[in-house]
């Protein structure tokens, strides 16, 4: 992508719609001026919709304000219930799933995943002529040429050098927590291999009907590393859930139902739509154009976006799921106020720490990330981006949320747009520090 491509957009062209805020008006002293923001985003083709949404812990609204390009979306209505599919945002819901199967002694967390996936037993990792595994390959290429040289997907250099890939023993026994700390070694279709992911690409994981054609596939496919050696981001919270799956006899959508959504009154999580429910088109911003995506684009783990249809088995515990702003906000206040809400206990206070307890990237001047939760840095504050000490993560289609366990809130951003174009980008930092200001200079 071209980020200095010259923009040749024009007001004219854009019939745009700004949704009604409903701010609460001792939070923020002046919400248009983040409307003004949020809007802007949209004005200028950066993303197609935008939903913003804030609650207290009594899950109060705090904000909320709707951006839509009626050019691309002439119809929607955007609100606290649109569905939307979140992606990656369902990782997070998948590890406490897991953790609540370890608090019932179901499962533990240094548990080696051939207990439950014996197919798993065998696999092997891919390694480099010095028999380093890939994954320790591409940090050292990154770090030697200052953290970039050309393109990270497919890069062509490290493609050349490690193509066609070379199969060796796991060292390690891969356990539950490496799958919930990103250390067992699973990938998306984004690696700066192209073996990889042209392999991982054809197995396309979403056209699979079952999860043990899934276990299959990935039980013929090599790791990325050694398990425990360091941190790879990929499909392992997908592997984590067919761990739930298997632990519990139970499937995602069961444990999501029973442990979750009912005993905490949620309705805007699921695995599978509804009759009444339509989703948003897939959006797309490559070439700095926005238009709708073409089949194939959104190619994370294949040709196919996850089946979202009422006759879906295959629920995918680190892409699967659809959610509504106010679902997620709900489900996030549980783990602000540690894992109680409404009178109800789902997570102990423990479970809870551990999940944004300092696990991996340590060295990071951002952050660190807990169990899939990155928690923010001094550096938020010093950039005018928010505050240290927020919980934070995100989707594929450039869904993101935050809480603030200082303040007591939570946030939202909703949109359905994979590749982001120069307009588009650090979208969430300028809205989230739009707030931050306010909200510091009343503290």
């Amino acid at each position: 992508m071209n980020f200095y491509k010259p923009l040749f957009l024009t007001a004219f062209l854009i019939i745009f719609s700004c949704g009604q805020s409903v701010p609460k008006p001792t939070f923020f002293s002046s919400p248009e001026k983040i409307n003004t923001i949020v809007d802007q985003f949209v004005e200028n083709e950066g993303f197609p919709l935008l939903y913003v949404r804030l609650e207290n812990e009594e899950g109060t609204v705090l904000y909320e304000h709707d951006a839509v390009n009626r050019t691309h979306l002439p119809e929607e209505e955007i609100n606290g219930d649109t569905w939307f599919r979140i992606w990656s945002m369902s990782k997070i819901i998948t590890i406490s799933l897991l953790l609540d199967l370890v608090e019932d002694g179901l499962v533990q967390l240094n548990d080696p995943i051939e207990k439950f996936i014996p197919e798993f037993k065998d696999l092997k990792v891919a390694v480099a002529e010095n028999d380093e595994s890939l994954a320790t390959y591409a940090r050292e290429y990154f770090k030697n040429s200052s953290g970039f040289s050309g393109e990270y997907l497919n890069n062509s250099e490290i493609s050349n050098a490690t193509c066609p890939i070379r199969l060796v023993n796991n060292k390690n026994t891969i356990t539950v927590l490496d799958l919930i700390n990103h250390q067992a070694g699973f990938y998306y279709a984004t690696t700066p291999f192209r073996c990889l992911n042209e392999m991982l690409a054809e197995e396309d994981f979403n056209a699979m009907t079952t999860n043990q054609e899934i276990i299959n596939s990935m039980a013929k496919m090599p790791l990325v590393m050694h398990a425990g050696t360091e941190d790879f981001y990929g499909t392992n919270t997908t592997v984590l859930g067919f761990v739930a799956e298997r632990a519990s006899g139970k499937t995602l959508e069961e444990l999501l139902n029973e442990r979750i959504k009912i005993p905490l009154g949620i309705k805007g999580l699921r695995y599978k739509k509804t009759a009444d429910i339509n989703l948003l088109p897939t959006f797309s911003g490559k070439d700095s154009l926005l238009r709708k995506a073409t089949k194939g684009e959104l190619d994370i783990l294949g040709a196919n976006i996850p089946n979202y249809e009422e006759d879906n088995q295959v629920f995918l515990g680190g892409e699967g799921m659809i959610g509504t702003a106010k679902g997620y906000a709900t489900f996030l206040r549980m783990l602000m106020n540690h894992g109680e809400l409404n009178g109800h206990r789902f997570l102990d206070e423990a479970s809870v720490r551990d999940m944004y307890a300092p696990h991996t990237q340590l060295d990071n001047d951002w952050g660190y990330n807990g169990y899939n939760l990155w928690i923010t840095s001094n550096k938020q504050l010093t950039l005018g981006y928010g505050d240290a000490g927020l919980w934070t993560g995100g989707g594929y289609e450039q869904t993101h949320f935050w809480v603030d366990p200082k303040r007591k809130f939570v946030g939202v951003i909703m949109t359905q747009m994979f590749d982001i174009p120069p307009q588009g980008m650090n979208r969430d930092n300028l809205i989230r520090g739009a707030m931050y200001q306010q909200i510091f200079e009343k503290e």
